[in-house]
């Protein structure tokens, strides 16, 4: 996997590209993405991959122009566009994933195939979602991981989430990301995609880990219910970053919709 730019109207977008065969481009969730990710390279093996950045992310420039839901709706067309891609298999993980909805819900028409791997949008009272902006990176693992331990060993390469020093890097950049993130997230990550997936006409499947703490699997439910036809994929063992802990089988799961 390598990193290239695409110019769109707004800024330049870093993306992530790799593989061949049909086209499929994958949004990330809020923690990001790199050229290592293992979900990303299961997919190379059947699939040209493409993985824009959102602004704010890596190396990639901020983007002030992009402020709410629709913006960030439209910039990613933006980009699908820059790439030269007509119907592509479009993919989301969490925030990607309420992104990559949003996208199938406002132009219906362009999307064929759609996967959801457990998404952000929804608000459910009873099963109120995890608060990504008051978590300090030791309580991390427990919330996204099934096995929590080796969560941790995944998400800090072996160092100490306690020492001061990983605290003020892992700050600094969760200032830098979580601030473009916070535009769709913050308070809640909600912004009414419930009124919206009536519109959604792809085929879509729908992949959530068993032990997801994050976005819990009533979530996994409320989704299948609001999009007509989808399918819903439950990954045991797995929690909410089931695309490190279960690569292959997300992977799988996405193959459906071949």
């Amino acid at each position: 996997m390598e990193l290239t730019t695409v110019q769109t109207h707004h800024v330049p977008v870093r993306v992530i590209t790799g593989g061949s065969g049909s086209p499929l481009v994958y949004l990330h969730g809020a923690g990001g993405v790199t050229p290592q990710d293992p979900l990303l390279n299961a997919l190379a093996e059947r699939h040209q991959v493409f993985a824009p950045l959102v602004p704010g992310y890596g190396d990639s420039e901020e983007a002030p122009e992009i402020r709410d839901m629709l913006d960030f709706t439209l910039h990613t067309w933006d980009v699908v566009e820059a790439l030269g891609l007509e119907d592509p298999i479009l993919v989301g993980h969490s925030m990607g994933g309420m992104i990559a909805a949003e996208m199938a819900a406002v132009q219906p028409n362009d999307i064929s195939r759609l996967a959801l791997i457990a998404p952000a949008g929804l608000w459910i009272d009873d099963h109120p979602i995890a608060d990504l902006f008051s978590m300090m990176p030791y309580e991390a693992p427990a919330l996204l991981f099934h096995d929590a331990e080796a969560g941790a060993a995944m998400l800090t390469a072996g160092r100490n989430v306690e020492d001061p020093n990983f605290l003020q890097t892992y700050l600094v950049t969760n200032a830098r990301q979580l601030g473009m993130a916070g535009r769709i997230l913050f308070p809640i990550p909600e912004r009414g995609l419930s009124t919206r997936l009536y519109r959604v006409k792809a085929k879509t499947v729908i992949v959530w880990g068993d032990s997801d703490r994050m976005i819990p699997p009533p979530y996994a439910h409320a989704f299948k219910r609001g999009i007509a036809g989808a399918e819903l994929v439950s990954i045991p063992e797995a929690g909410h970053m089931v695309v490190l802990e279960k690569p292959a089988e997300v992977a799988q799961a996405i193959g459906r919709l071949a």
